[in-house]
């Protein structure tokens, strides 16, 4: 069975399929997914057991406060120095946990002290634990330093991590030897963050990537183009992991 979702990149594609009463009877034993990966040779492939895809979330934090003139702005509570502090905090988390993606405060005048900030930051783990951890240490943090601020948070583009079953892992890995495609060496797992790692607590998963050209410029690079040479190892792969599976 060929599955498409109604979204993709927003994290609630696969959770809609999960979600739809017509999804329920078919009881998919495996589940597997291809995401062609710029860095690696064209066409070879890369999968591992465990961790393939990290879990993520953003967060808008809307931080207000009271503004004031600029000459008297101790008569306001200014946003800046819960940013201040925010911005170095973000930075001393692990590597690779936290983003800050968008900051915005006050108005664009020289006559108010601002009173209203908006921060966008996406947090990221490679288990969906991990996240949620990570949430509840930055959740209290910004309550132990708002300050008299107040702060609303609201999550946005969650996306559970995808966890690569051993069985479903070692099909894949049989069916590229299977088809002479070449071996790929890649760190998993992936730092950014697939629908179809809902499917994971549903199905036997493997997500596993299909390299674009060594030369091909990144992910969401402007100049970025998919290779068309992948169109025909891509569906060579599922045919015989299908064949595999159903045997």
């Amino acid at each position: 069975m060929l599955l498409f979702q109604p979204a993709e990149e927003t994290g609630a594609g696969a959770r809609a399929v999960l979600a739809d009463p017509a999804f329920s009877p078919l009881r998919p034993d495996f589940a597997f997914a291809l995401h062609n990966m710029p860095g690696l040779p064209l066409g070879a492939v890369a999968v591992a057991a465990g961790p393939a895809s990290c879990a993520s979330v953003g967060w808008r934090i809307a931080v207000t406060g009271r503004a004031a003139h600029a000459a008297f702005p101790e008569t306001g509570r200014s946003p800046a120095p819960l940013l201040a502090r925010l911005v170095p905090h973000l930075a001393s988390l692990p590597a690779n946990t936290a983003t800050l993606c968008h900051l915005n405060m006050g108005a664009p005048a020289f006559g108010i002290a601002p009173g209203q900030a908006v921060a966008h930051v996406t947090l990221r783990h490679a288990s969906d634990a991990g996240l949620a951890r990570l949430e509840q240490d930055l959740q209290a943090w910004l309550a132990a330093n708002a300050g008299g601020l107040d702060v609303q948070i609201t999550r946005h583009d969650h996306f559970n991590a995808t966890l690569n079953d051993p069985n479903a892992a070692t099909h894949v890995a049989a069916a590229r030897q299977n088809l002479g495609l070449e071996q790929a060496d890649f760190p998993f797992p992936m730092r950014p963050s697939e629908d179809f790692g809902a499917f994971s607590t549903h199905a036997k998963c493997a997500l596993f990537f299909l390299g674009a050209g060594e030369d091909q410029p990144a992910l969401h690079d402007p100049a970025y183009d998919f290779p068309d040479a992948l169109i025909a190892p891509g569906v060579a792969m599922f045919r015989q992991v299908l064949a595999q599976v159903t045997q």
